[in-house]
């Protein structure tokens, strides 16, 4: 039986930035270049004053647990086997929010407002993906 490939994203010129920057250990978001606003994920407006205009800024590296899920099935064949797994929205410094795994611990090491740091791992096809630790 071969195994299924996980589905990987469409890297446009859009978001390039943001898949160059973790493959080199950064997470960047989008700050908007008209009122400051920062935006994450990456998207060609800014909803808060619809420039198109963006530069891109390092995020801090650190988060705080907003919310959490544990996955027990899978939803896709790729990830059969991988369950169960923690995915965790967490609110960042810089105003917006992530959705990442948690590695390094189960659920029962969560609560919210419970401070996380960010890291970055390959995801063994080739691409770098934001993950999430206990501080």
């Amino acid at each position: 039986m071969t195994e299924t490939p996980k589905p990987l994203p469409e890297i446009s010129a859009e978001t390039r930035p943001y898949w160059d920057g973790l493959a080199a250990g950064r997470l960047l978001l989008q700050r908007c270049t008209g009122c400051g606003a920062i935006r994450h994920y990456p998207r060609p407006l800014c909803p808060a004053c619809h420039s198109f205009e963006h530069d891109w800024v390092e995020a801090a590296g650190t988060a705080t647990v907003h919310s959490w899920t544990v996955a027990h099935h899978p939803f896709h064949p790729a990830w059969r086997g991988a369950p169960p797994f923690t995915l965790v929205t967490a609110d960042l410094p810089e105003g917006v929010r992530i959705l990442a795994p948690l590695h390094g611990a189960g659920p029962e090491a969560l609560r919210i407002g419970a401070p996380l740091r960010i890291g970055i791992e390959d995801n063994g096809q080739g691409l770098c993906l934001p993950v999430l630790h206990p501080a």
